[in-house]
């Protein structure tokens, strides 16, 4: 395959995600105040997109509450910063089984399954530009949590995303959630331009070797516009590995606490990392209004 680096390119900032990194580093955002500043600092930064999921202030963990989206979302909106909004759609579809011996009922704590509307309901009530579509069930981790979203429940959240106006990113996690992403493509529930985000290095996903992600590359149609990632201490490699692949930039403690060995990360040293990483090969990094334009976004305030 030939060499296609992305000469301009765009960086989306992960600012907080659902996992448990809270534990972890003390830099992760957890409150609708925090979270919001960290995407205003990622824009700071250079991303022209933040990617935002919110957490239950008092525990830390992930919630799909509209309030809590509200208040992130209006701060940021207020701030005068500049900045592409993707909200998640991804929870919702969390199942957590029982033990190998005893799968049913499921796991209580850890389930959270929703239907299309309720999973769909903080995009319509905030109208961001951009909210995620998993396109894809899958494994996650070493427990018994599955990453649900069936073909029927894409083809309903795809139809509403369109409705609403708001461009879905598509998150493909493995080969055949590509495969998913273009039958959507085809029943016309994905409007053009099309917008997928490679999500590589999470297990039992596609893993983030250079030939994963080549093949994964190869099979895009030339005209949808991607980003890649991986995840840990592979995710700012991947930063110079996304650009020389023709794609855009993700970065952000949703995937990787560490700038490097020993030292914790902010959201704005990922991205400023990655502004380096992209200017040092060559590409220029676009702005907010320039991503718009590309992806002919619909600016809501």
């Amino acid at each position: 395959m030939p060499l296609r680096p992305s000469r301009d390119v765009f960086i989306t900032c992960a600012v907080t995600g659902a996992g448990d990194t809270t534990s972890r580093s003390d830099k992760v955002p957890v409150t609708p105040h925090e979270i919001a500043d960290a995407a205003v600092e990622a824009a700071r930064a250079g991303a022209a997109i933040a990617h935002i999921h919110v957490r239950d202030p008092k525990t830390g963990r992930p919630s799909r509450d509209l309030e809590l989206y509200r208040e992130v979302v209006e701060k940021i909106r207020a701030s005068g910063v500049d900045v592409v909004l993707n909200l998640t759609a991804g929870a919702g579809g969390d199942l957590v089984l029982g033990s190998p011996e005893a799968p049913l009922p499921p796991d209580p704590a850890g389930t959270d399954m929703a239907g299309a509307g309720e999973r769909l309901a903080h995009v319509a009530a905030l109208l961001p530009e951009i909210c995620t579509l998993d396109c894809g069930t899958m494994n996650f981790g070493e427990g018994d949590y599955v990453m649900t979203n069936t073909p029927a429940m894409l083809k309903a959240m795809a139809a509403r995303i369109r409705e609403l106006g708001v461009r879905p990113e598509i998150e493909i996690f493995d080969t055949g959630h590509l495969v998913l992403a273009k039958w959507l493509k085809d029943q016309g529930l994905i409007a053009d331009p099309v917008m997928v985000q490679l999500c590589m290095g999470i297990p039992w996903g596609a893993p983030d070797d250079l030939g994963s992600l080549l093949a994964m590359t190869a099979n895009l149609p030339d005209d949808w516009t991607f980003s890649a990632f991986s995840i840990g201490r592979n995710q700012l490699p991947y930063a110079g590995l996304a650009l020389a692949a023709g794609g855009n930039i993700r970065v952000g403690l949703e995937d990787n606490i560490w700038l490097k060995k020993g030292v914790l990360a902010s959201n704005g040293d990922l991205v400023e990392r990655a502004v380096a990483i992209a200017e040092a090969m060559g590409s220029r990094v676009m702005t907010p209004g320039e991503v718009r334009e590309k992806l002919k976004l619909e600016r809501r305030w």
